[in-house]
């Protein structure tokens, strides 16, 4: 990880690697491992920077344990290795825009798709994409999408390339906008998507939006098709996640074009609803199942706390499995879990979150003498919302890194936590989100739900094949 902090994080590089230190060390401990006292240097002298002796000492400490002790530490520590993987040689090969932290990418992986280009601006999204892929630091571009769009070089080297996937902001579709979408400033990177596209002439490509984007389905469709040309069907439906087995109610716009003759992009969204028939629906109570409680969290200003109350960033997972979590998890132990932890909430909050039955919001009789926003209830009623847990949750938005309390837990008195939201978003519990825990929600509500992207990218190679 070092390198990518290098590369990525110039302005706070020695509190990234002083978090490093914190975890590896965290780890170590974990699994019992006893670290090589030792002053060898085994990292690049590039990577001191402003870096003191001590911590330049400490974690070249650290990464020779990790180097010597490979094959004893779990496949978690091993993610902290530099990774060494292209995909050049794969059998079918994606380029993944506007990446975040790559839920996307990760079922799409799943269906036997590999990314060998990634795109995202944001490095403190895609420095969780890079800890959970062994995926080369080459194979990474984090900037605008603008400066690949119309890459030559890029042009030259993923020419023909088998999927582009990506889900570009674009704000100005509302039916009060009169304006054309590739006209609206605001909608630059729907425009730079499009403009991909028509340089590399992918096989396939799948675009991602909010449900709102049906409103100009015409207008969209004749975009891809003025840029395009008539060498590819393509099509455009709405998908809900909860009918694919996800445990959450999730309305998201897709847009498939396929280039290959005998392979129509109807054809192909027509098989992606047939699989509805084959999944069973997911209630939130499965996928909350086995994960230990957490206690309120009532320290303010306490970064960095960890305890058995209100949970770890990393403790050992030793925690039953039902089928739904067997399932994201593809069979697999998970050595980890990872990012179960509680956000602070003031003493009122946690009152109304142990009041409030399950399926109640803010207009419920039970907190009406302490609701804060009475007087403004039209406008709040959605302030507070406990989930039911015998239901599909709600969406899952990046809007909980501002706060919980529109996903308050259905059994304890707290907002749902990240590894929760990523399991009701299904992520695999070995999936750990990295980076300011802040950021750990707007990571997983970005995310397209990895299942879902998986049932998508499996019809795409069962017409291949």
């Amino acid at each position: 990880m070092i390198e990518f902090y290098s590369k990525y994080f110039n302005s706070n590089y020695k509190s990234k690697v002083n978090q490093l230190i914190l975890d590896i060390k965290r780890l170590l401990e974990l699994e019992s491992i006893e670290l090589i006292k030792e002053n060898s240097i085994v990292l690049d002298e590039s990577l001191q920077k402003n870096l003191d002796a001590k911590t330049w000492t400490e974690i070249n400490s650290l990464y020779n344990t990790l180097y010597k002790k490979r094959n004893a530490i779990s496949s978690t520590l091993l993610k902290f290795i530099n990774k060494t993987e292209n995909n050049d040689n794969s059998k079918l090969k994606c380029i993944d825009t506007f990446a975040g932290c790559g839920g996307l990418s990760l079922g799409l992986k799943n269906a036997g798709f590999n990314p060998v280009l990634i795109n995202e601006i944001e490095p403190k999204f895609l420095e969780s994409y890079y800890f959970n892929h062994n995926i080369h630091l080459d194979n990474y571009y984090c900037g605008d999408i603008k400066d690949i769009a119309n890459s030559e070089e890029i042009k030259k080297k993923f020419k023909n390339i088998d999927l582009i996937v990506g889900g570009p902001p674009c704000q100005g579709f509302s039916m009060a906008n009169r304006q054309r979408i590739l006209d609206d400033p605001r909608n630059k990177l729907y425009k730079y998507y499009l403009e991909l596209l028509g340089n590399l002439k992918p096989k396939f490509f799948i675009m991602e939006n909010v449900k709102g984007m049906m409103k100009k389905s015409n207008e969209i469709l004749e975009n891809f098709h003025s840029i395009l040309g008539g060498e590819y069907s393509i099509e455009m439906t709405l998908l809900n996640a909860k009918d694919f087995g996800i445990p959450q109610n999730r309305e998201r716009v897709f847009v498939i074009g396929s280039r290959i003759n005998n392979i129509t992009a109807k054809d192909i969204i027509q098989d992606i609803i047939l699989q509805k028939e084959n999944l069973k629906p997911v209630k939130l109570k499965e996928a909350l199942f086995g994960l230990p409680e957490l206690k309120p969290k009532r320290q303010k200003n306490s970064k960095g706390l960890e305890n058995e109350k209100i949970g770890f960033k990393f403790r050992l997972n030793g925690y039953p499995q039902n089928k739904f979590i067997k399932e994201i998890n593809n069979q697999k132990h998970i050595d980890y879990l990872a990012n179960h932890t509680n956000r602070y909430n003031n003493d009122r909050d946690i009152e109304i979150f142990d009041r409030l039955p399950q399926g109640a919001n803010s207009l419920h009789e039970s907190i009406k003498d302490i609701m804060p926003y009475s007087s403004r209830n039209h406008m709040f009623k959605d302030k507070y919302f406990k989930l039911k847990e015998t239901e599909f949750s709600k969406t899952i938005t990046s809007h909980m890194k501002m706060d919980c309390n529109m996903y308050i837990h259905p059994n304890q008195p707290r907002g749902l936590s990240p590894r929760e939201a990523s399991r009701i978003q299904t992520f695999p519990d070995d999936f750990i989100f990295m980076g300011a825990n802040n950021t750990w929600y707007a990571q997983i509500g970005n995310a397209v739900p990895v299942k879902l992207a998986e049932v998508i990218g499996n019809q795409i190679v069962k017409h291949l094949n």
